[in-house]
C-alpha cells in the first residue's frame, strides 16, 4: 500500500485539462430552446432515451448533455425513466431485431402528441449494419420518425440543435 501511495506522489497528475464549450454559443442556443419550450411546453419538456441496438457512442453524447458543461435541465429539457411521461423519444442505433417489439411498445407507451428522433448514422439509415436478419435497420422501418439527427455520434452541441429544430418546425 505504501509503495502504491508513493508512486501516486511521483506521478503526480496525469490527466488533461478539459475544454469548455463555448460559453457564449451555448447559452445563445439555452435561450431559444428555452422560449420555445416555454411557448409550447409550458416550461419542460420530458425526453425518452432509447437503445435500439446501438454501441453506445451516441448515449455517451446524450448523458453529456446532463454534465456541469451542458447542464441541459437549466433549460428545462429533462429525461424520464418512463415512456409514459416522455413528450420526446431519442432513439438510437440501428433497430434489432431482438428490439423490434420493446421498441414498438415503447413508441405505443409515449402519449399524443409525441416526437421521435432518430439519433446517429445508424438510426437515420441503419450504418455499417443496415438491414439483414439481425437487424431492422433504420429506425424509420419501425416507427414513424419526425426527425434525424446526423452523426457518428452527434455532439451535445449538435444534439441541442437538432432539438431547436424540431421544435421550430
Amino acid at each position: 500500500m505504501f509503495r502504491l501511495f508513493t508512486k501516486i506522489l511521483r506521478t503526480g497528475i496525469v490527466t488533461e485539462r478539459v475544454k469548455a464549450p463555448k460559453d457564449a454559443e451555448l447559452e445563445q442556443l439555452g435561450i431559444a430552446i428555452k422560449r420555445q419550450i416555454d411557448r409550447r411546453f409550458s416550461g419542460s419538456i420530458a425526453i425518452r432515451a432509447v437503445d435500439a441496438g446501438s454501441c453506445n457512442g451516441c448515449e455517451l453524447e446524450i448523458h453529456a448533455l446532463n454534465n456541469p458543461y451542458y447542464d441541459i435541465e437549466r433549460f428545462g429539457i429533462h429525461f424520464v425513466a418512463s415512456p409514459r411521461h416522455a413528450d420526446v423519444l431519442l432513439v438510437t442505433g440501428p433497430v434489432s431485431r431482438h428490439m423490434q417489439t420493446a421498441l414498438l411498445r415503447t413508441y405505443q407507451a409515449t402519449p399524443d402528441p409525441k416526437w421521435v428522433v432518430a439519433v446517429g448514422d445508424c438510426a437515420a439509415c441503419g450504418g455499417e449494419f443496415g438491414e439483414s436478419y439481425a437487424s431492422c435497420g433504420a429506425v424509420s422501418n419501425v416507427i414513424p420518425v419526425d426527425m434525424t439527427i446526423p452523426g457518428c455520434p452527434p455532439t451535445p452541441e449538435v444534439l441541442i440543435k437538432g432539438l431547436l429544430g424540431l421544435m421550430n418546425r
